[in-house]
């Protein structure tokens, strides 16, 4: 994801900053610690021109046995010891600072993006998105670290060398030291932003194998079922050459940078110990001065080495930043409104007002739908692939918002109530069961967490699992897997079942929620269910019609309509959709079972899917 047009370095800095100034005290000291640092390691140099010019005493003199400054070399020891102390409690002062500004943007950033839509999520590439938050919340400490610990010490120190060279010596010293200083800076800014391109291609290229790798891992089962772990290996290589290619354009321009550098480093120095050496032949400095000078120059150059790094390194934690704020900013689409109101349940009427709605502008997926399920009622959906039945589910969760109409809860305007207190009262056990890489206990605990191991034990014994679970060797601390690939789709269903009955909702929406079951978990489930939702308001999304058979409505859709409603009895009394679906499925069922004894589930189950060949 690239980085939002109009945004640049100054903009991410100043996102930044507020974060960084809730702790503006410990800023404060930390920049005085600073400044006394660098003020120690500056007088380093001038206690050893001292020591030097005190011990500079011609052989057999009378002072010969006091030629030892004791107190100069006191206070030699005493400069180097406080410019590691004064550095070392600069870092001990700003370590919370950074850390808790990193702690802070990051938690804001994975909220932000639980509250961005589904259209987002549905969009986005999961392998990019973490690598942009991992390199961003990283990306803060470099910049930190580089400013305040790199930067802007040796711009302290910089300035410190130039005053005394100015106000003790020759003005060729600060002349050449400054003119140094201006072409080493300009050259290492311009050439780091010529590169800075490379790096910025280094880092998309790098996000987008690594997408596909994720992609490719998460798809594992896929890969191995069609032999394809080559062409998985070609395209995951593609994105490396590519990068690899861009790596070494960046390493070439950074020998161009490293040479370039050096060579006005060594022309300052060399013009500057010229015109020591000159000084101390002609008498005008002393020895002391000689090597005071040199120290000043090794000291302002050692860190100056690293300029063009910590520069690109700066840029290029500016530009980590730009993508994770950029996230900050992406559009929630479906937000609270500002009065919105906690949602009351009074006993939860559902009502579709002639809804219309469209995921592209293009392409209508619902158009005046309108439906009531009454309180404590159950009401069943049936219909083709892509008739917009699960878009009913999505609506009611508030995932996307209408295009037209209004979606009501016992009167209320979904888009007026908070969306926590909306799915707060809904439940859901969705065809497609995907669990989090934790215990079974935690993934059914998850429905109402903080929920005590009894709780979930009783909702396991509700969905028919619980001597499932305690037949593995682990028990309820068995470890699912990666989207609970470790359980068959059966056992991951009754998880999620037993999940929505622990969350005890006042709403229920089962979409194909016993598709992955055997015919007789199925009947099983299903005589639960019936008991679950007897006094709850239910909706049930259905492809096999004798599932839904005893609902108080159902509703038949076609191309996002509803064409017929009524009860069972009723519906086949039309003699019209409905009908002719009961009738096509009936007597699919009983020829499998006829001509394939013992397969009937498997076939009567791809029967009764919309898409089925046996159609």
């Amino acid at each position: 994801m690239p980085p939002r047009a109009g945004r640049n370095d100054w903009a991410a800095l100043a996102t930044l900053l507020p974060y960084l100034w809730t702790y503006k005290w410990r800023v404060g000291v930390a920049l005085l610690c600073l400044i006394a640092a660098k003020m120690a390691n500056v007088g380093v140099p001038l206690v050893l021109k001292e020591l030097i010019d005190g011990v500079t005493i011609p052989a057999g003199s009378v002072q010969a046995m006091l030629v030892l400054p004791v107190g100069i070399l006191l206070a030699y020891g005493a400069l180097r010891l406080a410019t590691t102390a004064f550095t070392e409690l600069r870092e001990y002062l700003f370590a919370r600072v950074t850390q808790r500004a990193v702690r802070t943007i990051a938690l804001k950033v994975f909220r932000h993006l639980h509250a961005l839509s589904l259209r987002f999520h549905l969009n986005r590439q999961t392998g990019g998105m973490t690598r942009d938050i991992e390199r961003g919340t990283r990306g803060i400490s470099s910049l930190v670290s580089y400013t305040l610990f790199s930067i802007l010490p040796t711009l302290v120190e910089i300035v410190l060398v130039l005053v005394y060279l100015a106000l003790h010596y020759d003005i060729w010293f600060t002349l050449i030291t400054g003119g140094a200083l201006l072409c080493y800076i300009v050259f290492t800014v311009v050439v780091t932003e010529w590169r800075t391109h490379f790096r910025r291609t280094m880092n998309d290229l790098e996000s987008k194998a690594s997408t596909r790798a994720i992609d490719s891992l998460i798809n594992y089962e896929t890969v191995k079922y069609f032999g394809n772990e080559e062409v998985e290996a070609r395209r995951y290589d593609e994105g490396l050459q590519r990068y690899e290619r861009a790596a070494v354009k960046s390493q070439t321009s950074l020998s161009l940078l490293n040479t370039g550098q050096s060579a006005i480093i060594a022309v300052a120095v060399t013009l500057i110990l010229w015109r020591a050496t000159q000084g101390v032949i002609d008498g005008s400095m002393s020895l002391g001065d000689l090597v005071l000078v040199n120290a000043f120059m090794i000291q302002l150059y050692i860190p100056l080495n690293f300029l063009g790094v910590i520069y690109r390194e700066i840029k290029q934690s500016m530009a980590d930043m730009e993508r994770l704020f950029s996230l900050l900013e992406e559009n929630r689409e479906i937000a609270d409104a500002p009065d919105a109101v906690p949602l009351q349940i009074r006993g939860a009427e559902v009502h579709f007002s002639h809804v219309d709605f469209a995921y592209e502008a293009n392409r209508k997926i619902l158009l005046d739908v309108d439906f009531t399920i009454a309180a404590g009622t159950t009401t069943a959906v049936v219909g083709h692939s892509g008739a917009g039945k699960s878009t009913l589910s999505r609506l009611l969760f508030r995932f996307y918002d209408v295009s037209a109409g209004a979606v009501l809860i016992d009167g209320q305007d979904i888009r007026h109530v908070t969306q926590h207190s909306l799915r707060q009262a809904i439940g859901i056990v969705p065809q497609d069961t995907v669990l989090f890489n934790d215990t079974i206990e935690y993934n059914i605990a998850y429905g109402r967490p903080g929920a005590q191991r009894a709780d979930v034990v009783a909702a396991a014994k509700s969905a028919y699992i619980h001597d499932f679970i305690e037949s593995l060797p682990d028990g309820y601390d068995t470890m699912v897997g990666e989207r609970g690939l470790k359980l068959s789709g059966g056992e991951k269903q009754r998880v999620a079942i037993a999940r929505t009955l622990l969350k005890h909702p006042a709403i229920l929406i089962f979409d194909e929620a016993t598709s992955a079951l055997d015919t007789h978990a199925e009947q099983a489930i299903q005589s639960q269910l019936k008991e679950i939702a007897r006094d709850r308001t239910t909706l049930v999304i259905a492809h096999r019609l004798s599932t839904i058979a005893d609902a108080a409505q159902i509703l038949v859709m076609d191309q996002g309509r509803i064409v017929e409603r009524g009860t069972h009895a009723a519906l086949l009394n039309a003699n019209g959709l409905y009908a002719q679906m009961w009738q096509r499925q009936q007597m699919q069922r009983h020829v499998v079972q006829e001509e394939e004894p013992g397969s009937g589930e498997l076939f009567a189950a791809l029967a009764d899917s919309p898409d089925s060949a046996l159609r």
